[in-house]
């Protein structure tokens, strides 16, 4: 078996350092933008989900893989941020479930379908969890609008490396969807209660 050469390892372990460091940086920010924007119960929620899909987009990128944990938690902050933000929360954590429900059926019937048109599985069935999180978390106007947040700059970041690396556009080409539609949940939480503000 042969080794990498260390400098080869070097500049693996420099990027992994760099990428975790931007991680972190990036959650922080989240997080910090959370509680500036809502200072209350509903903005700690906020804050935790900004980590939480800060390290879905990190897996998914790495591993595409999109842990069942993590989409778990994200559902429950979800959930507890309806009941401490609504007035009626015996009415807004059922709802938050419904949406989440629906959105997530949604999401497995696309997958289903474009299985039977291509042959093979466009979303995994991480992203289909991650869906029902998008639709705890957002009303339904919002979701599209995240959605299509995470398809344009999915979109444009396989353009890009495509482009850089000086290969062709496939139709096959894959993607870690969770990578781009995990914090657009967050921005879609930031646009709806920009929204609600006036």
């Amino acid at each position: 078996m042969r080794s990498r050469p260390p400098e080869t390892i070097a500049t693996a372990n420099r990027s992994c350092t760099v990428t975790t460091l931007l991680g972190v940086a990036l959650a922080s920010i989240g997080a910090a933008v959370s509680l500036a924007i809502a200072p209350d119960l509903g903005g700690m929620a906020a804050a935790g989900l900004a980590l939480v899909v800060t390290a879905i987009a990190a897996v998914d990128a790495r591993r595409f893989v999109i842990p069942d944990e993590l989409n778990a938690l994200g559902i429950v902050l979800g959930l507890a941020h309806a009941g401490v933000t609504d007035p009626w929360p015996l009415e807004a954590v059922p709802y938050a479930v419904l949406r989440g429900a629906g959105l997530a059926v949604a999401f497995l019937a696309l997958r289903a379908g474009y299985r039977r048109l291509r042959g093979r599985d466009g979303l995994g069935l991480g992203d289909v969890k991650l869906a029902a999180v998008a639709g705890v978390w957002l009303d339904w106007f919002v979701v599209p609008i995240a959605i299509d947040i995470a398809a344009v700059a999915a979109l444009a970041a396989y353009g890009v490396r495509q482009l850089a690396s000086g290969r062709r556009m496939r139709s096959s080409g894959m993607l870690p969807f969770g990578l781009f539609f995990a914090p657009a949940i967050w921005v879609g939480w930031v646009i709806e209660r920009w929204l609600g503000s006036f």
